[in-house]
């Protein structure tokens, strides 16, 4: 599973490389598209499409090759392989079929995207494209709402007009990274809260977005110890949640760390045995 440019055809390695000039095949998602770049590496490999209409057959057809002992490459037209793209079900058979996968790393618009959004990404949530359809989509960010990782997710340039609407509505105006065209001579990497973003100048819509946003910290509230006391016992005897579940509620409420009041959790249930 080799990885290739997300955009600038520079941004290969050495390794992908020579691993598509060493195997007998590739298969690539869009044969016409791969063409561009194998032709500037001068990679003569034969090459056979695989793409998420034919996959689960073509597929077949691959473990067949390898079975005989030719070694394949598979190729998706930007990034690496399975994340939003196709090759998950080729991966999965061969697994089936005892036939040894090799990652050979590389660009991701995700990863490219996070290192340079200014926020946390030592956790973060990929919810790649959001559903097309409204009201499956503002469901989707419904259950988002108090994701505490940061957040990224790809959206056409058809839809990203009606998603940042529904980001606002449902999730808030929180600062928010659109990057569009990554690599790409029109790169265009855009930072604000979500109602500046909607209030400038029209979003080009041309090539897919990566958005991030932010996780939810609410701010700290003012509270007593007492009161959170009276918040946890509040909690398990109106709803029987358990210590991990109640305490991660209160945070939610307060803003206030959870180390914090999981110690006064765990001071009543010592008291209480």
């Amino acid at each position: 599973m080799v990885a290739t440019p997300i955009g600038n055809l520079e941004d290969i390695t050495l390794r992908a490389i020579r691993v598509l000039k060493e195997v007998d095949l590739i298969a690539a998602e869009d044969t016409r598209h791969s063409r561009i770049l194998l032709n500037a590496y001068d990679i003569r490999t034969p090459v056979i499409s695989l793409h998420e209409h034919n996959e689960k057959e073509r597929s077949r057809l691959m473990i067949s090759k390898m079975q005989d002992g030719r070694s394949i490459a598979y190729i998706s037209d930007a990034g690496t392989p399975c994340i939003s793209d196709p090759g998950y079900q080729l991966v999965e058979e061969a697994q089936k079929h005892n036939i040894h996968v090799v990652p050979v790393p590389g660009p991701s618009a995700v990863i490219a995207a996070l290192s340079v959004c200014g926020f946390s990404a030592d956790r973060f949530l990929f919810c790649g494209f959001l559903p097309p359809k409204e009201n499956k989509r503002r469901l989707f960010l419904e259950s988002l709402e108090h994701e505490e990782k940061t957040i990224i997710l790809y959206e056409s340039p058809q839809r990203i007009l009606d998603t940042l609407r529904d980001i606002y509505d449902i999730l808030g105006d929180r600062q928010i990274v659109l990057a569009r065209e990554l690599t790409k001579v029109f790169e265009e990497i855009k930072r604000g809260k979500v109602s500046e973003i909607l209030e400038a100048p029209a979003v080009t819509a041309k090539g897919e977005f990566t958005v991030i946003l932010p996780g939810f910290f609410p701010e700290a509230v003012p509270i007593t110890d007492d009161e959170i006391q009276k918040k946890l016992l509040g909690l398990w005897s109106e709803h029987d949640l358990s210590l991990r579940d109640a305490v991660i509620d209160i945070a939610r409420q307060t803003g206030l760390s959870r180390k914090k009041i999981y110690d006064i959790a765990v001071k009543i249930r010592r008291a209480s045995d």
